[in-house]
């Protein structure tokens, strides 16, 4: 099914920097922009912060690496 549709599968080593590099960024913004920031009385206000954090993250905060622009822009 892969070789039908020429989608390349490479594994360029187990535990490389690399394989993880951006969701351990986006990770670590969570962590320290929102979670470390807040104390949560519950699942429920977690789920509502975290909720209301993607949608900054995506529609409003500005991201360097896209030139200054929110993804949702781009």
């Amino acid at each position: 099914m892969l070789i039908d549709h020429e989608i390349d599968i490479r594994i360029d080593g187990k535990g490389r920097w690399k394989d993880n590099l951006f969701v351990e960024r986006w990770r670590r913004s969570v962590k320290y922009e929102e979670v470390y920031l807040k104390a949560y009385d519950g699942m429920r206000d977690v789920q509502e912060s975290l909720a209301h954090y993607f949608e900054f993250y995506n529609a409003r905060r500005r991201h360097q690496s896209l030139d200054k622009q929110a993804p949702d822009t781009v």
